[in-house]
């Protein structure tokens, strides 16, 4: 009797030890379907659709007539010179974009220049003006007949200024507008840099000079190559101001032919799919050079000791330093608003004359007041305002879910779920749109069509900064807190809604407000995913400019910009919300 209770005992020990282990396993389980849906399916589709004959339809996916032949169109003369010029905005924009980036962040971070508080702004502002928005602008500015600037040369009786529609002057937009990203990554080095080193230089007498360019450049090396891959990446791969501005210079770049390939008639989804896998090559090459780089040295310069960073004297070239600031500033952000502006504000489409338009009775509001009373640019922003709110909220609930089981749990295959997350980063945002409408089509669920689809499609973009956000954020909240409740009779799940999501609730906004502001740039994802029901701002503004509506894609152009900057200025009060509190 005692052996079948003790062999009873074991049984149910051994039940209770797998339903436990079930339940362990259920959330990732449930986690990674969700990405594999999101993420891995679309992926896995594009490379599918590249060896097939045929694109994925609904309830059809060809895993037998694979073939190799699409890849031949990689070999034509239209690949060739996309990828040429592909590459060469890569790097021709990366370098301009570098060197404006980092001579802002030296200028702020390193020296005794004026106005550094100004110049810090300067190097922020033009990331909150969508970069197609500022092509469009740019292209009301300096196009070689229309261009504003050329119109007010002729009227001082100069020859033109300038002309925007060539493979210079899609390097020199994406340059302005990707500098931001190069400005912060190596401010933040400049100002971590441990100043032991630099006055060791000194001791030994080299030079300001010197010391700079033997040891405060060369630390911040891994800083100076992030930015120049990221940036890099993310000009490659950029499609609206290829298609903007390469589209009128006949300037062909890989995403654009992508594009072409997609809307040819019939849409030539198989090739696109090809070159697509290519412009994923080109990415991860560069990013497994950059890696290779970095790993050969140590650049570890931030100790335990207070920093005391001596600012650089710039002598003479302070007031120049201010003043190269200030021109990059009118660049990037006055002109073109100040463009927008005075197109939407002008009663006729057509332009003859800048300085006449202010002595004539040429300027009025109606057309700005026309295109916000718009039904289609109501609809819509509203669209936009809706898919932006749901995704910004989706995304950092999932992003939270999937950071806390990486980053506080021991459950199997945690690390997967955080490699899944990042991917998107890897694949350019056209391929993944791609890859997207394609999933959609072919799921049997009443989802492609609808605002829905668009959510979804914004979910998976944006989930490496989600994801990066909301981990930075848990890995700042140690872990006791939450295990002390556990201890004294909470569940789990209890513990994490009454400790650690109100320990996170700025941090956590601070990642709402990322994600709906990304929501709302994003142009190149939802662009195979539309219809006319679900056009969202970003892309009736691409649109209007396609079709030649001018006036309506500026007016809209600046309530965009205007929603935008608002989204910006909630984003820095909760930020210093969350500094207030730590």
């Amino acid at each position: 009797m005692t052996l079948e209770k003790s062999e009873l005992t074991r049984r149910e020990q051994t039940l209770g030890r797998a339903r436990s282990g079930a339940r362990r396993l259920t959330v990732p389980l449930i986690l990674y379907a969700v990405l594999a849906v999101l993420i891995i399916l679309p992926i896995a589709l594009v490379v599918l659709s590249a060896f097939s004959t045929s694109t994925p339809r609904p309830g059809q996916i060809d895993l037998v007539n694979l073939t190799l032949a699409n890849f031949s169109t990689l070999l034509g003369p239209g690949v060739r010179g996309a990828a040429i010029n592909s590459l060469i905005v890569g790097v021709g924009s990366s370098v301009l974009a570098l060197a404006i980036g980092s001579f802002l962040a030296f200028v702020t971070a390193r020296t005794n220049a004026p106005a550094r508080r100004f110049l810090y702004f300067v190097g922020l502002v033009p990331m909150f003006l969508p970069s197609y928005v500022g092509a469009l602008a740019w292209s009301l500015l300096g196009g070689e007949n229309a261009g504003l600037l050329n119109i007010l040369a002729r009227d001082l009786g100069l020859p033109a200024v300038a002309d925007i529609y060539n493979i210079s002057g899609l390097i020199f937009i994406l340059g302005l507008y990707y500098a931001p990203y190069a400005f912060l990554l190596i401010h933040s080095s400049l100002s971590l840099m441990n100043p032991d080193l630099e006055e060791a230089a000194r001791v030994h007498g080299s030079s300001p000079r010197t010391v700079l360019r033997k040891v405060t450049f060369p630390l911040s090396l891994p800083a100076i190559l992030g930015a120049a891959i990221l940036i890099f990446t993310l000009t490659v791969e950029n499609f609206p101001v290829a298609q903007i501005i390469g589209n009128a210079g006949r300037v062909d770049t890989l995403p654009t032919y992508i594009y072409r390939l997609m809307n040819a008639a019939p849409a030539r989804g198989n090739e696109a799919a090809a070159v697509a896998i290519a412009l994923v090559v080109i990415v991860l090459i560069v990013t497994a050079i950059q890696r290779r780089i970095v790993s050969k040295r140590t650049y570890t310069t931030v100790s335990g000791k207070g920093l005391r960073l001596t600012p650089v004297n710039l002598g003479w070239f302070r007031v120049p330093a201010l003043v190269i600031g200030c021109l990059y500033f009118a660049l990037s952000t006055v002109l073109p608003m100040l463009a927008l502006f005075f197109v939407t504000i002008h009663k006729s489409p057509y332009v003859n004359t800048v300085l006449g338009s202010f002595t004539s009775d040429a300027l009025g509001f109606d057309v700005f007041i026309d295109a916000l009373e718009d039904d289609v640019v109501l609809r819509a922003t509203v669209n936009s305002v809706v898919v932006a709110i749901a995704a910004a909220l989706i995304g950092t609930l999932l992003s939270f879910i999937v950071s806390y089981l990486v980053n506080r749990t021991k459950v199997p295959g945690r690390n997967g779920l955080g490699y899944i997350s990042m991917l998107p980063l890897a694949v350019p945002s056209i391929v993944l749109g791609l890859g997207l409408l394609w999933t959609w089509l072919m799921i049997p669920l009443p989802v492609y069509g609808t605002l829905l689809v668009l959510v979804i499609a914004f979910v998976a973009a944006q989930l490496p900064q989600g994801y990066q956000g909301a981990s930075s954020s848990i890995l700042q909240i140690h872990g006791d807190l939450e295990d002390s409740a556990v201890m004294h009779g909470a569940g789990r799940v209890r513990a994490i809604w009454k400790i650690t999501a109100p320990l996170l609730r700025v941090p956590l906004t601070s990642t709402f407000l990322l994600l709906l502001m990304l929501s709302m740039r994003e142009l190149t994802v939802p662009l195979f995913l539309f219809t006319t029901d679900t056009r969202l701002i970003s892309i009736v503004i691409f649109d209007d400019f396609e079709n030649g509506i001018l006036q309506r894609s500026a007016a809209t152009s600046l309530l965009y910009c205007v929603v935008i900057f608002v989204l910006a200025y909630l984003a820095r009060r909760f930020g210093a919300d969350q500094r207030n509190t730590r």
